[in-house]
């Protein structure tokens, strides 16, 4: 009979955890002080000076949680888990938009088999790569460029001006808004609700 020890698997490892937890936190409170100087006339989070020192201040704590990352999945190969297989990711992201569509609510277990040296199916992996090396890039360099306008502005006009800068990261930020959403459902479809949750915590998935 198997233990529920031999059922664990080690995924996710502590710098991953510790990694994807602060950028977590950072997000939901760059949402919300984003909001806030979006819609200064609409909401009351807090003063509005408020909302703008702490937007810049968490946005430069998230671009270094960023720039960690990267260290550690390039300096360590583990950025392969990003890269999808081109023979592969067709099928396998057919398969994949079943289970979420179909599958998963008649009991059909999931197509993908995690394991430490394969932790995403195919739409994670085409999802992921572009939003970690194109879409959240663009979102940081465009929030820098917002911070200090007069001192990129040579940048600024070469990208087309302010108002492409201004229009690419709030684009970009209702985008971030919506993924998160979605990631938070999506995360609900182990086994259990939390399960998945709690393995950020422990980095152990149950292995079915």
């Amino acid at each position: 009979m198997t233990s529920e020890k031999e059922k664990m698997i080690y995924v996710h490892s502590a710098p991953v955890r510790v990694w994807h937890w602060i950028n977590a936190f950072g997000f939901v409170l760059l949402i919300l002080t984003g909001l806030q100087i979006r819609y200064a006339e609409m909401l009351n989070l807090m003063p509005l000076s408020d909302a703008i020192s702490l937007h810049n201040y968490v946005g430069f704590a998230v671009i270094f949680d960023y720039l960690l990352w990267l260290v550690y999945y390039v300096g360590s190969g583990k950025v392969r888990i990003y890269i999808p297989d081109l023979r592969q990711v067709v099928t396998l992201a057919v398969k994949q938009v079943k289970y979420y569509g179909y599958g998963f609510f008649v009991g059909k277990p999931n197509p993908h088999a995690m394991t430490p040296d394969n932790k995403f199916n195919a739409l994670q992996q085409q999802a992921y790569l572009m939003i970690m090396f194109v879409l959240l890039p663009a979102q940081m360099i465009s929030g820098v460029f917002l911070w200090k306008i007069k001192g990129y502005s040579e940048y600024i006009n070469l990208l087309g001006g302010i108002k492409v800068i201004d229009t690419i990261h709030v684009v970009l930020f209702f985008f971030f808004t919506t993924f998160i959403l979605i990631h938070c459902y999506l995360a609900t479809l182990g086994h259990t609700p939390l399960a998945h949750f709690k393995a950020m915590f422990t980095g152990y998935e149950e292995h079915h």
